[in-house]
Order: C-alpha cells, then sequence, then structure tokens
C-alpha cells in the first residue's frame, strides 16, 4: 500500500477543507512529463508532477520518516503540503515563537516548525491509533495532551492538569507555541 503527499505554492495559509479540495481535483488529472520542477529533485519516494503541483508517493513502512523529509522540502521551498491519509494541511506560516519546536504525534507524525493551523488541526486527530500530542522545544520545555485531555507541561517539574474540552487544549497549545502562558493559571496543576 502506498501513501501520498501534495505540494504546491499558495499566496497565504489555506483551511484542510481548501487542501483537500485542490488535491483532489488535481488527482482527477494526468501527470505531465517532461522536465522535473526543483523542488521534485529533491523530494525521496516516486513523484510525480501535476501542472504547479507535485505529488510524493511512498510506502506505508516509509512514510513517516520519509514524511518529514517531504514536510522540510515543502517549507525550505514556501509550500503548502496537503497529507491526505491524515487529512492534515502543512502551511508555511504562522509559526510559533520557538525556532526549532517540534510536533510529535502518536501515530508517527513528526514535524518540525509546524505552523499552528496545523497543531490546532492535529489536536483534534487524537484517539486509540494517535494517543498523544506533543510541542516540544528539546532542552527548554514542552506540552503534551493524551485522550482524556490530560495536559502535561514541563519546565524544569513536570507539572499534570485534566481539561473539560478540547478547544481549551487547542488555546494551551496555541499559547504555548507563541510563548504566552496563560494555561498555567487557568487550571489546577498537580506534580507528575
Amino acid at each position: 500500500m502506498s501513501v501520498e503527499l501534495m505540494l504546491w505554492d499558495e499566496p497565504v495559509p489555506v483551511s484542510r477543507d481548501q487542501a483537500r479540495a485542490t488535491y483532489l481535483e488535481v488527482r482527477k488529472g494526468e501527470p505531465v512529463q517532461g522536465e522535473m520542477p526543483e523542488v521534485a529533485k529533491e523530494l525521496p519516494g516516486t513523484v510525480a508532477v501535476f501542472g504547479d503541483h507535485v505529488l510524493v508517493s511512498m510506502d506505508l513502512e516509509t512514510m513517516d520518516e520519509m514524511s518529514a523529509q517531504v514536510f522540510d522540502v515543502a517549507r525550505a521551498y514556501g509550500l503548502v503540503c496537503y497529507d491526505p491519509q491524515r487529512d492534515l494541511v502543512h502551511n508555511v506560516a504562522p509559526l510559533g515563537v520557538y525556532r526549532g519546536m517540534q510536533l510529535h504525534t502518536g501515530d508517527g507524525l513528526v514535524v518540525h516548525d509546524p505552523d499552528l493551523g496545523l497543531v490546532h488541526d492535529v489536536l483534534g486527530t487524537m484517539s486509540p491509533q494517535n494517543p498523544f500530542v506533543a510541542l516540544v522545544t528539546f532542552g527548554r520545555h514542552f506540552i503534551q495532551v493524551s485522550p482524556g485531555y490530560e495536559l502535561e507541561y514541563k519546565e524544569g517539574a513536570m507539572a499534570r492538569a485534566e481539561v473539560a474540552e478540547l478547544e481549551e487544549v487547542r488555546r494551551a497549545f496555541q499559547e504555548y507555541a507563541t510563548g504566552e502562558r496563560g494555561f498555567l493559571g487557568r487550571h489546577t496543576w498537580s506534580a507528575a
């Protein structure tokens, strides 16, 4: 079984719905033959060009490692990257304030310098197959959540808080990513 990622240029961030619609429309066509764009030469996997869109196909077994490479290339070229398997879109911006921050999920997704829209959308994917989401600034601090909305935050000592709703988890992750710490005062934290 193979999985796909699609890359293209957009002047502004796009929603998942817009990215999905673009992907589905482009996939109705046939790949073009001829000269490959520069970005296509740097991508792993099997690459097909559909006009201004580049499709990368890879084996399920290599998806996590190769996806991370594709996300890095897309970011370097300023391209949107849509992941139809996870129904997630990786935009170029807006980013958090911590350069090098990483997004990790329990189903193997790793994204360096994730855009804030992606973080928001990924939090909605928690399930038994994706048992956690974390934003990590290695060597400094992190925030993570597991189903049931148990937040964990570490900056020095580890602390835990139960949160009632997904929207509050999203708010806490947004604040963490943008350097705010309002979430620390809104919840009751206990030592982990």
